[in-house]
């Protein structure tokens, strides 16, 4: 194993990849190698050298273009393996090492029998989740909450930091030529904001806190910006991100070191307090203040994923029946939605776009800036191709 927060380059190392359970498993038999930025354990990934991917039936071949690196991702570096299977992923048979990437768009090289939703030479975005079908939410309709969920880029069927993906046709959505590939990269962690705000109560004229100004925070502000917010009132404690939030259309910006965030928030609406709170922060004491910031029969919706269970200040929510819950990923209508306000111009998120690094520039560029200089970055592509 290599030493904790490195990147190694190992040279043809032979692809561990499981055919259990996975109906659309092609073996390997091409004699081509490829890179492919692989997790290994905590604080171990490598760019390794395998083999390369074949197309089959129902399945299609991208060239991976632009991989952003997510959140999930660092904390999979810094905690896991937590997402990433540790033993053979239910439904992809995938385990350690697998590739990551799963925020990433690209060009389509190959597609296999059957295939009519994407031809190759086009651009693509992938919508990563993988879902069983078969488990009580997937049949209420629910699979993005499915109890064998998973990700390629994180669970399996390779991930986007390679240099080339197989994966089954349903994950592919076709792209014009004029949304760039660094754009299209953004287009999951937007369609995470998106199902956010159509999960909630939110409607046109509300007034909104967010607690977190980060690049789901900031995705939130852009689709309660064209979905017609009142007051977009966002906590954030780094400048930069302040910067963002500003740019993309919050209202008002309060840090918590320098304000009591509810006491303002009370005042900027009348002293009713914000119809609708979103919580991409995951910060105990960040939650439990903005808690009083919400009106009675308010709504709080967490979008960020914990490490530390909090302990919540429960009776502050029960004496104003506010609504508590959560929301998770996305579902189909939110991924294609973001797809299309990229087409008609209503979001432009490029400007959240603060470094391009190769793949060989994963572990310190990418990864480590995350951890120790996140005031000077919003999101970090990886050009795969560059």
């Amino acid at each position: 194993m290599a030493p904790s927060g490195s990147v190694t380059t190992q040279s043809k190392t032979t692809p561990v990849l499981s055919t259990r359970g996975d109906p659309y498993h092609t073996e390997l038999k091409s004699a081509r190698t490829m890179k492919s930025v692989r997790f290994h354990g905590r604080g171990d990934i490598r760019v390794d050298e395998i083999e390369e991917p074949q197309c089959g039936r129902g399945q299609v071949k991208m060239k991976p273009a632009f991989v952003g690196i997510c959140g999930s991702d660092v904390h999979e570096y810094t905690a896991g393996p937590v997402l990433i299977p540790g033993e053979p992923h239910n439904l992809t048979g995938s385990q350690l090492p697998v590739s990551i990437g799963h925020e990433f768009s690209g060009i389509i090289e190959e597609v296999g029998e059957g295939v009519m939703n994407v031809k190759p030479g086009q651009k693509a975005v992938v919508r990563p989740t993988i879902f069983d079908r078969s488990c009580t939410s997937c049949r209420m309709g629910y699979e993005y909450c499915c109890e064998n969920i998973g990700f390629i880029g994180l669970s399996g069927y390779g991930g986007g930091m390679s240099e080339h993906i197989v994966a089954p046709a349903e994950h592919f959505y076709p792209l014009p030529d004029d949304i760039s590939l660094e754009t299209a990269a953004l287009i999951e962690p937007l369609a995470v904001a998106w199902h956010a705000v159509n999960l909630s109560p939110f409607k046109a004229g509300d007034n909104v806190l967010i607690v977190g100004g980060g690049p789901i925070g900031i995705g939130v502000v852009q689709v309660l910006k064209i979905q017609g917010a009142k007051n977009i009132m966002v906590a954030e404690l780094m400048e930069s991100r302040k910067r963002f939030a500003r740019e993309y259309g919050a209202t008002h910006i309060l840090d918590p070191r320098e304000v009591d965030v509810a006491l303002m928030v009370r005042q900027l609406t009348g002293g009713i307090g914000a119809d609708v709170v979103f919580d991409a922060a995951g910060v105990e004491r960040a939650l439990n203040g903005a808690i009083p910031a919400c009106r009675t029969h308010g709504t709080i919706v967490n979008i960020a994923v914990w490490e530390k269970r909090p302990m919540i200040q429960v009776n502050d929510i029960m004496y104003h029946e506010i609504q508590y819950t959560g929301a998770a990923l996305y579902d189909e209508t939110a991924f294609r939605n973001v797809i299309h306000a990229l087409i008609y111009g209503q979001l432009k998120p490029e400007k959240m776009i603060t470094g391009k690094i190769r793949l060989e520039e994963v572990g310190e560029k990418g990864f480590e800036a995350l951890l120790h200089d996140r005031d000077h970055h919003c999101k970090i592509l990886v050009d795969v191709q560059g």
